[in-house]
């Protein structure tokens, strides 16, 4: 697996940049706001993720870990393959899609082409509590209360309960059980709080 990539940028395209790195040229297919960060001649590291299929082995790049690995996310749920994941990208930033899942937003959702309300409903259902937003400081304790939020909304979906729900529960009863990373506590709460209802 390719993960990252440090060469100096040969061409931009359309769709893709030419990244030569020690002679050898890898074409990366990246989102437009991504290829517009790159100049012919310029030293980068681009993250990446490589798709194999039968018939073709296509690497993605990305600018910075986190969209690689939202990217990787977005291809978890049933339907979603590397080009649709990539679409998504191309009209939302990570920080939007975790805002619109989040928030059960599902017409956010279906303004990328290819993505309809079925495909929509179960993005926010299998992605609820995986994409996380940024707390500020980026790490120490807010970090550790994003792990400890994704894994509470996490469980309160496998147990039945709508992923909006599940966030909203989290929101409201547990903040500062999710601050104190104390997922269980966090669960706890948050089951009271819903009162054994299912959306």
């Amino acid at each position: 697996m390719i993960a990252q990539l440090t060469g100096t940028v040969a061409q931009v395209g359309a769709s893709a940049v030419i990244l030569d790195v020690a002679g050898v040229g890898y074409r990366i297919l990246a989102t437009p706001a991504s290829l517009g960060e790159l100049h012919a001649g310029r030293d980068v590291t681009i993250h990446t993720q490589m798709v194999v299929r039968e018939d073709s082995m296509t690497l993605f790049g990305f600018l910075s870990a986190g969209e690689r690995d939202t990217f990787e996310q977005l291809q978890s749920v049933q339907g979603v393959g590397a080009k649709l994941a990539l679409a998504m990208l191309a009209v939302h930033s990570p920080e939007a899609l975790a805002s619109a899942v989040a928030a059960g937003d599902q017409k956010a959702l279906t303004k990328v082409p290819g993505i309809g309300p079925k495909v929509a409903s179960r993005l926010l259902l299998e992605l609820g509590g995986k994409l996380v937003l940024p707390e500020a400081g980026g790490a120490g304790a807010p970090a550790a209360a994003n792990d400890a939020r994704a894994e509470v909304v996490e469980a309160l979906v496998g147990l039945g309960y709508a992923a909006k729900q599940a966030q909203a529960a989290v929101d409201a009863v547990a903040p500062d059980e999710v601050a104190a990373a104390d997922a269980g506590s966090a669960l706890r709460a948050a089951l009271k709080h819903l009162g054994g209802t299912r959306g």
